[in-house]
């Protein structure tokens, strides 16, 4: 099998980290590789905030609601969605300076930032380096704007962190390939079709032990009711909202 596509399939989060730091070498690797992805209009639209010191780490770990993760591994990667690079260029070469303060212009962005954070990942597994994706960035969205001094026109949207890996957890049960793949067009699940996609992975020991856990009889209330209830996601839309409006990316109401 390909190396690359070998990488891909084993991927795995890995949240406990030895003390060796990421070489030089293999950081610079790393960003090139998070540089040379797909970009749209090839405009490069992220940026990628670097942060090895350790001070640092602490001062965002209760942002990270002070997950390990976020403290114990010796690198730490935050892709933003980027406009303010190119619309400062716009600025220096005469040209329009108000045509990407906007939602468009915003998805373009997260697309690049996404794009480059995924390539920086599929490249530090492949040096033999362990990672874990930190979606606690989009929660207090705004405090990360504040400590990162990011301008208008930047917002985080993907925080990685990197290291040698000190774990070798078993692979994450996923859904079937099929149940994420449509041919041509959109076709609607019956409740057979959820019933055998699902199958397998409400069977799993790690969904029987988490329900177990939580005293409830599916994986779904978990999610709802646990996890990420509505109550939450409202409060941190509005807080994204916000951070939208504030970073002109969205018209102020």
């Amino acid at each position: 099998m390909n190396k690359t596509i070998e990488t891909i399939l084993q991927h795995r989060s890995i949240r406990k980290f030895t003390a060796e730091k990421v070489s030089k070498e293999d950081l610079e690797l790393i960003l090139r590789c998070a540089c040379n992805g797909s970009t749209l209009g090839n405009m490069q639209l992220f940026s990628i905030i670097v942060t090895t010191d350790k001070e640092m780490m602490e001062k965002a770990a209760p942002l990270h609601f002070n997950q390990h993760i976020a403290t114990n591994a010796p690198l730490m990667l935050t892709f933003c969605a980027d406009l303010h690079r190119f619309n400062r260029y716009c600025e220096f070469r005469g040209a329009a300076t108000d045509c990407y303060s906007n939602l468009q212009s915003y998805q373009w962005a997260v697309t690049d930032a996404i794009i480059a954070a995924q390539n920086a990942c599929v490249a530090a597994e492949s040096l033999g380096l362990g990672l874990c994706w930190l979606g606690t960035i989009t929660y207090q969205i705004d405090k990360f704007i504040e400590l990162l001094k990011l301008p208008k026109n930047v917002i985080p949207v993907a925080c990685i962190s990197i290291g040698h890996p000190d774990e070798q957890p078993e692979l994450t049960d996923k859904l079937p390939v099929e149940a994420m793949i449509h041919q041509e067009v959109y076709q609607d699940y019956s409740e057979y079709d959820i019933n055998k996609l699902y199958k397998e992975k409400e069977a799993h020991p790690n969904t029987l032990k988490i329900l177990e856990e939580n005293k409830l009889d599916n994986l779904a209330q978990v999610f709802t009711e646990r996890r990420y209830t509505k109550k939450d996601n409202e409060f941190f839309a509005e807080v994204l909202k916000k951070a939208l409006q504030n970073q002109d990316f969205l018209a102020k109401e």
